[in-house]
């Protein structure tokens, strides 16, 4: 049997501070020496999956291939380290006492008296193992949410000192930190790292390494500091600057040597590293100079005064790949469809963009808007993505103006609707009617079959094909004739040919006019791209020459 290593990843001094970038980078730098690496993302959320939360407040729901519905750090540990996870590598407070709860209701504890420690903790440590024993990995890296000193957190650090001390050698855990530099002293600040350490340690946890973020490299005075007030050896203490592109940090991590000393400190012996393609791909971000315009036409942009670009972040990263790989640099611009409500004459800005994403999305706030912005695209020829939600409007857009069916609309906004182009699945009913919203959507990989001379069997070059959904309505197949009569191509069905999967117009109408009922931007790297996406960019950048 494998002597599983395993490392732990947790956060000092604030959130956001990179740890799911850090794992994915540490990921691909270990995977480049030739060993078989998985990831684990443990959320502190009582919410047993990421579905039901706010996507404006927590980000991007990400979707795997099994249908679970999880943090967005899974979308880039698929990404960066090219691998596909499973349900069992990811878990939340939630998810851990419903298990635990479910054991002791099975009498699986035996009559013991079940308690919070150590029965929590066991539980994340055994899911972690099997987590590990799936995929057969030589390293798991697991990212633990939130940041050290956080309420929520207690469990999950002693988690890693009840698993230490039982594998005293197999366990590594590194923070990563934020060093700030105030703007009235201009100096870069260790005390906040040390107070982060500090708190870790009281939890029975001592980091083995410490990844210092911040706006710039860290000096070597500061890396003495660190060592000598947080206990981490001068060399364990890796600079993290900020990166113009998040494709260069696995780099970055390789010139402090990490992937070595990490491999050193696991007592595992390293094989040549292999980041060639790494390198090639950080070389086109940095030389590609022609800019392409791309604008995201969304609701989920506001918090506070700020912008949350994380609720589409796999739709910004495909815009990202497929733009590289055409050695293009994508402008991506955010576009509040609620404006083209209030003032439709705003609609003409869009021409300002070589290509339009409307992406995916639940309600009925800007609707409207986004169904105005459609019609806008298509009559003058805009190049549009629509991704599921998106997908569903552009029919919903598509009936009404082209149909003539003034009241076209999907029950999701209208139930009440003469024409329901868009309508729910009927199995999805009953749950809606009782107000049981989790888990209910379809979800995960479904596989669709693509006609032949359309746009989509020219990305995709086959016809077969699997992608990842998350939705419960779906192109109501009353409408299916007469839509495709009028010119609408239905080019991707389900298998049994019921459900729509993928619409589109010729290429002789418009040069890109196509939505997919899936979440393509699911299934993307910053490697190969994924082909809806690359043909795409490609029909927005002949906008351009």
């Amino acid at each position: 049997m494998k002597n599983r290593k395993y490392i732990f990843v947790v956060g000092g001094v604030m959130s956001g501070v990179g740890k799911g970038i850090t794992s994915s980078s540490i990921g691909t730098i270990l995977k480049a020496r030739g060993f078989s690496v998985t990831a684990v993302k443990i959320d502190p959320y009582i919410n047993v999956d990421a579905g039901t939360m706010n996507p404006i407040e927590h980000g991007e729901t990400f979707v795997l291939e099994s249908g679970l519905e999880t943090d967005q750090d899974m979308g880039n540990y698929e990404r960066f380290i090219g691998i596909t996870l499973p349900s069992e590598n990811y878990m939340t407070t939630g998810s851990v006492y419903e298990s635990v709860i479910h054991k002791e209701r099975n009498l699986e504890y035996q009559g013991k008296c079940v308690q919070v420690v150590p029965h929590i903790p066991l539980e994340v440590i055994n899911r972690i193992k099997k987590s590990a024993d799936k995929a057969d990995a030589d390293i798991t890296i697991i990212e633990i949410g939130g940041t050290v000193g956080e309420y929520e957190n207690i469990l999950f650090m002693e988690a890693i000192r009840l698993f230490k001390i039982k594998q005293p050698d197999d366990i590594i855990t590194v923070m990563v930190s934020y060093l700030p530099i105030p703007h009235a002293s201009g100096e870069m600040k260790t005390k906040p790292t040390q107070h982060a350490v500090r708190t870790l340690n009281g939890t029975g946890v001592q980091p083995d390494f410490i990844i210092a973020r911040s706006e710039t490299f860290l000096d070597q005075k500061r890396k003495e500091k660190i060592s000598l007030f947080c206990n981490v050896p001068e060399r364990y203490v890796i600079s993290a600057p900020d990166a113009k592109s998040v494709y260069e940090v696995p780099i970055n991590f390789e010139r402090d040597d990490l992937s070595r000393l990490i491999l050193k400190k696991l007592g595992l012996k390293y094989k040549k590293t292999d980041l060639k393609k790494w390198y090639d791909l950080v070389e086109n971000i940095k030389t590609s100079k022609q800019k392409i315009k791309i604008g995201i036409v969304g609701k989920y942009f506001g918090t506070g005064d700020f912008i949350l670009s994380d609720s589409y972040i796999s739709v910004i990263e495909a815009v990202k790949h497929a733009a590289y790989k055409l050695r293009l640099q994508p402008e991506i611009s955010w576009v509040n469809s609620e404006a083209f409500e209030k003032e439709p004459e705003k609609l003409e800005e869009l021409k300002n963009y070589d290509g339009v994403i409307i992406p995916g999305g639940f309600g009925s706030r800007g609707i409207e808007g986004k169904i105005n912005a459609i019609k806008f695209l298509r009559e003058n020829k805009v190049p549009f993505f629509g991704l599921c939600y998106g997908m569903q409007l552009a029919v919903v857009e598509y009936a009404r103006n082209v149909l003539n069916l003034k009241d076209a609309n999907t029950t999701e906004i209208d139930r009440k609707t003469k024409n329901p182009v868009i309508d729910i699945m009927p199995e999805q009913k009953k749950n809606l009617a009782d107000h049981n919203f989790g888990a209910t959507m379809r979800l995960g990989a479904y596989p669709a079959v693509i006609k032949k001379g359309t746009v989509a069997f020219k990305a995709y070059g086959k016809n077969k094909i699997s992608e990842r959904h998350r939705h419960r309505w779906e192109v109501n197949p009353q409408y299916i004739e007469e839509l495709e009569k009028a010119g609408l191509v239905f080019s991707g069905k389900s298998a049994d040919g019921k459900l729509m999967e993928i619409a589109e117009l010729p290429k002789e109408k418009h040069p890109f006019f196509l939505g997919a009922q899936f979440h393509p931007e699911f299934k993307t790297d910053p490697i190969a791209s994924h082909p809806l996406f690359l043909e795409f960019i490609k029909a927005s950048h002949s906008q351009i020459i």
